[in-house]
């Protein structure tokens, strides 16, 4: 008793501080439910929060402005953290932006503002923006499937993230009444809590292989089966991060129940192949499509990535003269990418998505089949700005990935290859995966998605619409130098045909 008093009046200070640090840490790892870095990382996790919350007065004086960070900058982050917490995401004092700089877009606002009407969303849901194609429509499909939300959750496969972090996506996708797409590591139970699900099956037939690694018809058709909530496949042909290469999942991440739901062996990196083995050509491409369309009664669509044309070319073709083929298509950019890929692959390879999309839409405009394919635009699109231009130029639905990783705690550490992620997304360690509370994060999900619609239908009455996708290329500017500013239009060198919309009602979900 007197060496322990004798200790406390020595070396009192240093005790009390341990006393704190200690219930601190048992707190954020044991207690606290909320914050993933506090969970994974007690006390440094503390101080960075600290940090972050001085951060603008560090930043302005020693690090980089609110504007050059990357891929997404300080400015983009917190808008993203802002709307996912249900906070204020609006800014002060003006623009920072240089709005003569060559590039710079600008929406054009109508002199008459549209008010906002009951006409203006669905039922109670004053986010609500549905698609106002049915995909599978065109092509008779047994299950045409109309999205209820013209903004979704792009690929991320299980085994890229983590289970908690899918199903926090998964369930944030149900909220928000928006679809969820499985990445092309198959889907997962984690997948099944309630979100309307597009399977993505790529080059490794991952869900719907045979032990060599071939397409099996059957197997695809039951995983059809066993997960309802599938309304859609995809068949990914490339990605904008690594396009004309196949999917990394480093050995790391190859778990034992990844392993079962891929149908590969666990502990060895996955690499799949880079290109599909169960077609070759544009013409046999249809024909798979047509094949798992008739077996499972599902739209099919393909994802892409642009480079050399003659492929586009020869699909629209085909497509024209055979009056059969994707039901959607998914255009990529360069910009894009999760996970992991080879430096450059990710930043040169594949066109930029605004050159990407615009080739391969005119191409088919000039065909007039483009209004028989659901456009879906993929490619750092989390953004209202980016959204509308994505509209003007045809798209009929947005795909976003790293945003909605963002909205559920992701701080860009870009440790997603390394297995170490410390919010504790994308990675399948235990310990930094507990620090992700799933319902916290699905709510999150849930705010940025429908906060995310608010502000598109904020600036379609501005522009005197009430959907988004009555943009046109009329209504962007783009700045080319001082005092002078193009449309869209003649950038893209084509117009949109206008879209039959009536009011959002009327564009009721399939069933």
């Amino acid at each position: 008793m007197e060496l322990f008093l004798h200790l406390l009046e020595t070396y009192g200070i240093a005790i009390l501080i341990g006393l704190v640090l200690f219930t601190i840490v048992i707190y954020d790892v044991f207690i606290q439910k909320k914050h993933a870095i506090k969970h994974n990382f007690p006390i440094v996790g503390r101080l960075r929060y600290l940090l972050e919350m001085i951060g603008p007065e560090l930043r302005q004086y020693w690090v980089a402005n609110d504007k050059e960070e990357m891929p997404f900058n300080r400015a983009e982050r917190r808008w993203i953290y802002a709307t996912s917490k249900n906070q204020n995401s609006t800014f002060g004092f003006g623009t920072s932006e240089l709005l003569y700089e060559t590039g710079y877009p600008i929406l054009k606002h109508s002199g008459f503002p549209l008010h906002e009407t009951k006409a203006s969303y669905v039922k109670d849901d004053k986010t609500g923006i549905p698609c106002l194609k049915v995909i599978g429509e065109y092509n008779n499909r047994t299950r045409p499937y109309r999205p209820t939300s013209v903004i979704n959750i792009s690929a991320m496969s299980f085994g890229s993230l983590g289970y908690r972090a899918i199903s926090a996506l998964n369930k944030g996708a149900k909220m928000a009444s928006c679809f969820h797409n499985t990445g092309e590591g198959s889907v997962s139970d984690y997948h099944d809590n309630g979100a309307d699900l597009v399977w993505q099956i790529g080059t490794g037939y991952f869900g719907c292989r045979n032990k060599n690694g071939s397409f099996s018809l059957p197997k695809a058709v039951a995983k059809t089966k066993k997960y309802p909530t599938i309304r859609a496949i995809e068949i990914k042909l490339s990605q904008g991060a690594k396009p004309g290469k196949g999917g990394i999942l480093p050995a790391a991440k190859v778990t034992q129940e990844i392993a079962e739901i891929r149908g590969i062996p666990v502990g060895k990196a996955c690499m799949s192949p880079n290109a599909h083995n169960a077609f070759s050509t544009a013409s046999e491409l249809i024909d798979f499509v047509e094949q798992l369309a008739d077996a499972t009664g599902l739209p099919v669509g393909i994802k892409c990535a642009v480079g050399q044309m003659d492929f586009w070319e020869e699909l629209s073709k085909e497509m024209k003269d055979r009056k059969q083929g994707p039901d959607f298509i998914v255009i990529d950019g360069g910009e894009g990418g999760t996970g992991a890929a080879p430096l450059t692959f990710a930043d040169h390879v594949s066109l930029p998505f605004k050159v990407g999309f615009s080739r391969v839409y005119s191409m088919f405009q000039k065909l007039n089949i483009e209004q028989n394919i659901v456009w879906i635009g993929s490619a750092k699109l989390g953004f209202p700005d980016r959204a509308i231009i994505a509209f003007a130029m045809g798209c009929d639905l947005v795909n976003i990935a790293r945003e909605a990783m963002l909205s559920i705690g992701c701080i860009q550490a870009q440790r997603c290859h390394n297995d170490d992620c410390p919010a504790g997304i994308a990675t399948q360690n235990k310990w930094l995966q507990a620090g992700i509370n799933v319902e916290e994060k699905a709510d999150r999900a849930q705010n940025f998605i429908q906060g995310f619609r608010k502000e598109l239908l904020a600036l379609s009455l501005a522009a005197g619409y009430n959907h988004p996708s009555q943009f046109s290329p009329k209504d962007i500017e783009f700045s080319a130098g001082v005092n002078v500013f193009r449309t869209l239009g003649d950038i893209l060198g084509y117009e949109k045909k206008s879209v039959p919309f009536t009011n959002m009602q009327d564009y009721q979900a399939t069933p």
